[in-house]
């Protein structure tokens, strides 16, 4: 499970719910399910982070903000 904030709604236009990590400029997922849709998040934020470090740029520090106590 990764550090970054994620949004997560649903889409009346996409019929799906969608996930966006903010912190990660273009990263986002879809499921029809929420637990779908923030599983795959999970995936595409590793990938987003192995193309980033492939590349050589610089990634984002997670906000590390606590929602739940």
């Amino acid at each position: 499970m990764t550090k970054y904030e994620i949004i997560l709604y649903w889409s009346e236009e996409d019929q799906a719910f969608i996930a966006e990590v903010p912190e990660l400029p273009g990263c986002a997922a879809d499921g029809l399910t929420r637990q779908e849709s923030l599983a795959n998040a999970e995936v595409v934020i590793a990938e987003w982070l192995e193309t980033a470090r492939e590349l050589g740029r610089d990634i984002p520090e997670p906000k590390g903000r606590l929602l739940f106590a």
